[in-house]
C-alpha cells in the first residue's frame, strides 16, 4: 500500500498516509474530481453521492464477507478455528448478505421500531442533565458527556450492569480501529484482545440472562426460541454495543465542536436538523465497502463481478451535485437529511432513530443550560479513519 501511494495510488493514500486522517476532504475531493469510480491497486473508490446510494441500494452488491474473494492474510484471519467474533466478521449483520441478514434483522428490528425509540427520549434528556450536573466547569466533554449518554443507552438496551459500562467505553476505544484497512500486526493484536475480552464478557452476560432473564434486547433473544447459537449472539450484542455507542459518541463530539466554531449559528438553531447536518458535514461512519456479485451497472458505470467498491461516505455527503457549497457547515441546509451517514438499503442503520435522539438531546441541553461553553484547549481526534470522531474534547461550561 506505502509503494501503491508513491505511485499516485489515491485510494492508497487515503488509507495509509497520516497525514490525510485528520482532513480527508481535499483527498475526497480529488477522488470525485477524477472519476465516478476511481480504480486503484488494492480496490475501486467513489466520492460521488449518486454512485454511493446506488450501490448500497442494489442487491448487485453485497458486504465483503466471502473467504475465498480475500487476500490470504484477510482470509486466514476470518476462518481460523479460534477467531474473535468482531462487527466485521460473519455472523455479524455488517458481513453477511440476505438470507442470512434478513433473519437477523427481523430478530432486532422488533426492539428497534421507531415509536419504541422514540419512548426513550425522555430517558435520554434524564440522563443528559444527570452527566451535566455532574460534570466539573472545565471537563473534557468526550469522557465526560459524549461517550457516556450513548454507552449507558445501549448498556440498558442490552441489560447491561451500571458499573460495567466504563469498561464498555474502554473496549469500544480500544477496538474501534477494527473497522480501518492497512492496521500493523500491533494495533492488529490490541483490537483482537479487546475484541476478545469483550466476547468473553458477553458470554458470561448471555449465561446470567438464560437463569435469570431481564426486559433487555439480550433476554428476548436468549428466550424467544429463536435458535441463535453463542457466535450469534455474540455477533449481534457486540455489534449493537459499536454501533450504539461509537457512532453517537463522534456525533455528539463532532456536533459540539462544530457549534462552538459555529455558534452564530445557534440563534433559532432546529436541533433535529441541525443534527443532520451534523451527520453530513463531518460524517461518524467515513466509509464502507460492498462487493460486486455479478457484472453490472450502477449509476451508468460498468462495474466488473468481484470488484471491491470502497463507498466514500465522507466524501459522499459533500458532493455538489446534491448539497449546494457543501464545504459550509450549514445547520439550516433544506436537504441535509439526504447525506448518506447511516448508509443505505438493507445495511441502513437499524439505530438511526436512537441516535438521532440522542444527538439532538445532548446537544440541545448543552448549548441550552451552558450558552456560553467554549474549547479549554486543542481537541484530540481519533487515530482511526472509517470513524471520525475526538479522543478528548476540553471545553469550560462556563
Amino acid at each position: 500500500m506505502s509503494r501503491a501511494r508513491k505511485q499516485g495510488d489515491l485510494q492508497a493514500r487515503l488509507f495509509s498516509d497520516k497525514s490525510v486522517r485528520d482532513d480527508p476532504f481535499p483527498l475526497y475531493t480529488q477522488i470525485r474530481d477524477r472519476a465516478p469510480i476511481v480504480r486503484g491497486s488494492f480496490l475501486a473508490a467513489t466520492a460521488h453521492h449518486r454512485i454511493a446510494e446506488a450501490a448500497l441500494r442494489s442487491d448487485a452488491f453485497g458486504v465483503v464477507s466471502d473467504p475465498e474473494a480475500l487476500p490470504p492474510a484477510a482470509r486466514w484471519l476470518m476462518t481460523r478455528p479460534q477467531r474473535t467474533i468482531g462487527p466485521v466478521t460473519p455472523p455479524s449483520m455488517l458481513a453477511v448478505d440476505p438470507p442470512v441478514h434478513t433473519r437477523y434483522r427481523r430478530l432486532v428490528s422488533r426492539v428497534f421500531t421507531a415509536r419504541a425509540m422514540a419512548s426513550l427520549r425522555g430517558r435520554v434528556g434524564e440522563l443528559a442533565d444527570e452527566l451535566l450536573d455532574r460534570a466539573d466547569r472545565d471537563t473534557d466533554l468526550i469522557s465526560s458527556y459524549a461517550s457516556l449518554l450513548p454507552v449507558t443507552i445501549i448498556a440498558e438496551i442490552l441489560g447491561v450492569p451500571a458499573d460495567m459500562r466504563p469498561q464498555f467505553v474502554a473496549w469500544g476505544s480500544t477496538a474501534a480501529p477494527v473497522l480501518d484497512i492497512g492496521l500493523s500486526y500491533r494495533e492488529y493484536r490490541r483490537v483482537d484482545a479487546a475484541i476478545r475480552q469483550l466476547n468473553d464478557w458477553m458470554s458470561g452476560h448471555f449465561a446470567r440472562l438464560r437463569r435469570e432473564p431481564g426486559d433487555d434486547l439480550i433476554s428476548r433473544l436468549i428466550h424467544d426460541d429463536n435458535d441463535l447459537d453463542e457466535n450469534e449472539l455474540l455477533a449481534i450484542a457486540g455489534l449493537l454495543l459499536a454501533a450504539g455507542f461509537e457512532t453517537t459518541v463522534n456525533l455528539i463530539g463532532n456536533g459540539a465542536a462544530l457549534l462552538m466554531s459555529h455558534r452564530d449559528q445557534l440563534d433559532g438553531v432546529e436541533w433535529g436538523n441541525a443534527v443532520e447536518e451534523i451527520l453530513r458535514y463531518e460524517s461518524p461512519v467515513q466509509n464502507t465497502a460492498r462487493r460486486a456479485l455479478r457484472d453490472t451497472e450502477v449509476a451508468g458505470v460498468k462495474v466488473r463481478q468481484g470488484t471491491f467498491l470502497s463507498i466514500l461516505i465522507g466524501g459522499a455527503n459533500r458532493d455538489p451535485e446534491v448539497f449546494d457549497d457543501p464545504e459550509r457547515f450549514d445547520v439550516h441546509r433544506g436537504n441535509a437529511k439526504e447525506h448518506l451517514a447511516f448508509s443505505s438499503g438493507i445495511h441502513y442503520c437499524l439505530g438511526a432513530s436512537l441516535a438521532r435522539i440522542e444527538g439532538e438531546e445532548a446537544l440541545r441541553r448543552l448549548f441550552e443550560r451552558y450558552p456560553n461553553v467554549r474549547p479549554a484547549g486543542p481537541g484530540r481526534r481519533r487515530p482511526t479513519r472509517t470513524l471520525r470522531g475526538y479522543d478528548e474534547l476540553p471545553v469550560h461550561l462556563g
